[in-house]
């Protein structure tokens, strides 16, 4: 018996780490890179000139900053996650589904800071460059020792960190352009109790013992990969009218080698070796993928001296992620897993109120569809179409210097998991069924400073 489990497991790890991060984004897609645009929902990402932290929302909008500035900051993310009414089987060559004893304690995402800085230099009336330092994936679920869907995935870590210079040139007092390159470093973790057979005597004949599956046991698979890649983002503005502005935003895809290594253990700790092939279940392998393009349009419009309200709009190319295409040591192409995600928009609405010269007021409103789909949802990216309310505040008790903060919370349609997966050439097949309610609370802190 050919064994391929290993190398299914490695495509699973390597294709989960890389997108459970952009499940955020109808997912799991970071966007906390600005607490001033997170107080107002991140409604006018691409047309609202705040501070430097425009270099990610719309480099076009650098050459509408009066002077150079720095800004930094970060979001501490806190998600509650309830698991109901949560099952698993196992059964093996067909056979029938044995319940699997384990917990579902839920809240399996720890508290995660995601910090940025950014820099913006005015050269002159229309030229500017700029600088960010962010994260625009990642993340990380970490389910309790028994799990009782760990044959499906128990951890998975993801950490992904851009470093973007960016120009912009203004034309007139009307349109602006910017473009920017992006270097992206992604790391990733994941692991799995891999349900495998065990072989013996199960019977005896005159030439000898028939040998045969006498069960199952768990290995503790585990795979770390990582890799870099090289992205582009183009922005424009127009101002129509002093009054309001227009902006529009993309970010291209970003294509990753990611390159792991597999290890996979037995209760003993040790290295395991299929019985009957020998194999030795610590291999190398590769999977080629390509993360998403978006864009992002948004309106800002001054209302009245102290009122200015923003609508936005984002599109992610999810479709692109429709498989999981892996290499296997030799070189061979194994596509084992459809995921079928669906291209997403999310919508947004904003308004910030300056309450005097000192302190502005903000408020948001962001709805957030998923790309996934009901049939294919996983243990490793349980979420589904989200709403985010969001309030903060902007206080400039000098010139030169803005403290912004932020709070969102995060509401999640509850959605189910129901996923079937076979290991050992189709031999086992386990099964995860579980009902989720997940919630996030969203606090973010910056300080921008005027040169």
């Amino acid at each position: 018996m050919k064994n391929k489990f290993n190398r299914l497991s490695l495509a699973v790890a390597i294709a989960a780490t890389a997108f459970a991060s952009q499940a955020h984004a109808g997912g799991y897609q970071i966007n906390e890179q600005s607490v001033s645009g997170q107080g107002y929902g991140h409604a006018g990402r691409s047309s609202n000139v705040n501070d430097a932290t425009i270099v990610f929302g719309n480099p076009a909008g650098m050459s509408f900053l009066d002077r150079a500035q720095v800004t930094a900051g970060g979001t501490y993310l806190h998600v509650n996650s309830d698991i109901d009414n949560a099952s698993a089987t196992r059964s093996v060559g067909g056979g029938p589904e044995m319940p699997i004893d384990g917990s579902s304690e839920g809240d399996m995402v720890p508290g995660t800071l995601v910090p940025f800085a950014f820099y913006a230099h005015p050269v002159n009336e229309r030229l500017a460059f700029g600088f960010g330092v962010y994260a625009p994936f990642g993340s990380k679920t970490d389910y309790e020792d028994g799990f009782i869907g760990r044959n499906l995935g128990s951890y998975t870590e993801l950490t992904v960190i851009s470093a973007q210079p960016t120009v912009s040139y203004r034309f007139n007092e009307q349109w602006s352009v910017g473009a920017g390159i992006t270097y992206n470093r992604v790391e990733g973790e994941l692991h799995r109790q891999v349900p495998t057979p065990t072989f013996g005597a199960v019977g005896m004949t005159e030439a000898g013992p028939i040998i045969g599956v006498t069960g199952t046991q768990e290995l503790d698979a585990r795979i770390q990969g990582d890799d870099d890649g090289w992205g582009y983002n183009l922005g424009v503005i127009f101002q129509p009218a002093p009054e309001t502005t227009l902006g529009l935003t993309y970010r291209s895809k970003v294509s990753y080698t990611l390159t792991g290594d597999y290890r996979s253990r037995d209760a003993n700790g040790d290295i395991y070796v299929n019985p009957l092939t020998g194999e030795r279940q610590d291999k190398s392998a590769k999977l080629d993928l390509d993360t998403p393009e978006t864009v992002n349009f948004s309106v800002t419009q001054q209302m009245t001296d102290r009122l200015k309200l923003m609508a936005g709009a984002s599109w992610t190319r999810w479709n692109r992620f429709n498989e999981i295409l892996v290499t296997d040591p030799s070189g061979d192409e194994i596509t084992f897993e459809e995921q079928d995600y669906s291209n997403a928009w999310a919508y947004s609405l904003g308004g910030e109120y300056q309450l005097n010269p000192q302190l502005a007021l903000r408020a948001g409103i962001t709805l957030d569809f998923t790309p996934t789909s009901d049939e294919f949802r996983s243990a490793r990216i349980p979420s589904d179409d989200r709403r985010i309310f969001s309030v903060g505040a902007g206080w400039t008790p000098v010139d030169n210097l803005t403290v912004d903060l932020a709070y969102s919370y995060l509401t999640e349609r509850s959605t189910r998991v129901d996923q079937e997966r076979q290991d050992a050439d189709g031999l086992i097949t386990s099964t995860y069924t579980a009902d989720y309610k997940n919630e996030a609370h969203g606090f973010g802190a910056q300080l921008t400073y005027r040169f």
